[in-house]
């Protein structure tokens, strides 16, 4: 294990190399010690269904083999993280994605393949599932942010648009709404219609009280329902870049406590904690290395040395 003196980098090294999946040591490298896009892909691949999705557990709190769209929503991040995320992979994803749609053109949260396989509990399982913003909004800003045009998107797109507005209107909304939000916005290409939904969504998080502020007063601060005991979220979880429409939601002041506060959360055998529940055995163990490789991303996003 690296010294306790080391860099954050360093210390996460030895975490990473200890406790990761292939396809997170994989990341790491790319990231942190000039590894090879060729290296994540070829790690990336073993996850890929004959459909054109990602199943296999990429992402934790799925499991089994069948492809579904929060693994796809995953798959295609590392496929942009690399700059992969164009032409026939792209193709291949947005066919997956059209034979799964919801009949309104959007995701579900879980397709109706995954009954008999191990899913968190949190994330119902029905047959005629409804369109989620979770995991839609996310996919169309990654697939617009990166100039893939699709017939999929319209419809996918249009559904976003309506789930964010409504969000600003304020309705009752939870964090990882909002940071599914916030993805699409990101990337949508209207982007003077984007930042005037992401100044009205902003304001609703606020009035919300939907992130800490100050991780000093921490206890007080509310939790949404169904959250686990101590799951906060902070500016940086809206905002991962300083080039994010969220990041205009906070106070530099706000932002620097909270990038504090992140910094000091790598604990002593170098990775960040996960903080939702955590339902198996295996899901914190694969979901740590994800955390800390995403902690030193956004560290180093706002210039905090790594």
């Amino acid at each position: 294990m690296a010294p306790s003196g080391s860099s954050a980098v360093a210390r996460a090294e030895q975490f990473v190399w200890l406790t990761a999946r292939v396809l997170e040591q994989r990341r790491f490298a790319f990231h942190f010690l000039g590894g090879h896009p060729d290296a994540v892909e070829a790690a990336l691949t073993a996850y890929a269904g004959d459909d054109g999705g990602f199943g296999h557990g990429l992402e934790p709190d799925l499991r089994g083999p069948v492809s579904q769209p929060l693994h796809t929503a995953l798959g295609l991040r590392v496929l942009d993280e690399i700059g992969r995320c164009r032409d026939q992979r792209a193709e291949r994803v947005c066919r997956y994605l059209t034979a799964v749609s919801t009949p309104d053109g959007a995701l579900p949260a879980l397709h109706p393949s995954l009954r008999g396989y191990p899913a968190a509990p949190w994330l119902p399982l029905v047959d005629d599932p409804p369109s989620d913003l979770l995991a839609t909004g996310p996919v169309v800003g990654l697939l617009h942010r990166n100039e893939v045009w699709h017939a999929w998107l319209f419809r996918a797109t249009d559904f976003c648009w309506a789930a964010v507005e409504a969000l600003g209107r304020g309705a009752r909304t939870h964090p990882y709404e909002v940071m599914a939000a916030v993805a699409f916005l990101d990337g949508a290409p209207d982007r003077r219609r984007a930042e005037a939904a992401a100044e009205r969504l902003g304001r609703a998080v606020r009035e919300q009280r939907l992130a800490v502020l100050d991780p000093a007063g921490l206890d007080g601060h509310p939790l949404p329902d169904g959250y686990a005991p101590g799951e906060y979220h902070f500016p940086y979880d809206y905002a991962r870049t300083p080039h994010s429409l969220a990041r205009r939601w906070f106070t530099d002041a706000e932002v620097d406590r909270a990038l504090d506060h992140l910094a000091a959360a790598q604990q002593d055998d170098g990775g960040w904690p996960v903080l939702w529940r955590a339902w198996a055995p295996g899901t914190a163990l694969e979901g740590r290395p994800m955390v800390t490789i995403d902690a030193l991303l956004t560290l180093r996003a706002y210039g905090r040395t790594v």
